[in-house]
């Protein structure tokens, strides 16, 4: 039921963890995947195994947050696949300071890389779109600091609660366009950058109750596929949580 054949899709931040296991999962159902990223060998790495599972995959490279790299890349995705039926973003990073450490640079950078760039890949995803004149899906990924708060990466969980506002707005304003907009909305997910991270003390290892809830990039990008699908025809403006049933919990603590 889940059959992407034929399907045009750019997975931006494709060259590593979430993006990597969603562009690879695209290819296993049949889509045309161009698969973006800032580095070309990542790119052309994750490439080389969508074309090994048997599916059309090319490599693309762009620094999405600039608004004329972003048109270029939307625009060379749907020369490739022959029209562009999907964007996946996944795109994004945190930087970790407590507010009142954080600097004017870090914060605009955490909006640039979080935020803003939705803005113009999307627009950019949605003009092809509404140019071959058939729809689309758009699906970006947010997270759960962008719902509660988001203590140590505060200009993080802001720009995430404004992709989840964007994505309500693009999803009215587009609709009429026969284009669907989501966000999945992870909580910790256990990529090979967030292990490396608790390697190195960057980021703080959860307890082992969360860590045990924590998905794998494959859960995320089963999650992906199914709102890029048309089983999800009648899903927009949505936002699916996706962390183990962490956020569901009491947050007080009894004896």
């Amino acid at each position: 039921m889940l059959d992407l054949s034929g399907r045009g899709v750019l997975v931006a931040g494709g060259g590593q963890g979430m993006g990597r296991a969603t562009a690879l999962l695209l290819a296993k159902l049949g889509a045309k995947v161009a698969v973006l990223d800032e580095l070309a060998e990542r790119a052309s790495a994750v490439a080389k195994e969508a074309r090994a599972l048997g599916a059309a995959a090319e490599a693309l490279v762009a620094d999405v947050t600039d608004a004329a790299q972003a048109e270029r890349a939307a625009a060379d995705a749907a020369r490739f696949t022959g029209g562009l039926d999907a964007l996946v973003n996944i795109v994004g990073s945190a930087s970790w300071a407590p507010l009142l450490e954080l600097d004017d640079a870090t914060w605009e950078r955490d909006q640039r890389v979080n935020l803003k760039h939705h803005w113009l890949l999307g627009r950019a995803a949605a003009k092809q779109m509404i140019a071959a004149g058939r729809g689309g899906s758009i699906v970006v990924v947010a997270s759960v600091s962008g719902m509660f708060s988001a203590a140590g990466h505060g200009a993080y969980g802001a720009a995430k609660a404004g992709l989840i506002g964007l994505v309500k707005t693009m999803a009215d304003e587009w609709w009429p366009h026969g284009i669907r907009v989501n966000a999945v909305v992870p909580g910790a997910v256990r990529t090979p950058r967030i292990e490396a991270g608790w390697q190195s003390g960057e980021i703080r290892r959860p307890a082992p109750d969360v860590v045990e809830r924590m998905a794998l990039p494959e859960d995320i990008a089963h999650a992906l596929a199914f709102l890029s699908s048309d089983l999800a025809r009648r899903i927009t403006g949505q936002t699916l949580v996706i962390d183990g049933g962490v956020t569901t919990r009491f947050p007080f603590r009894f004896e």
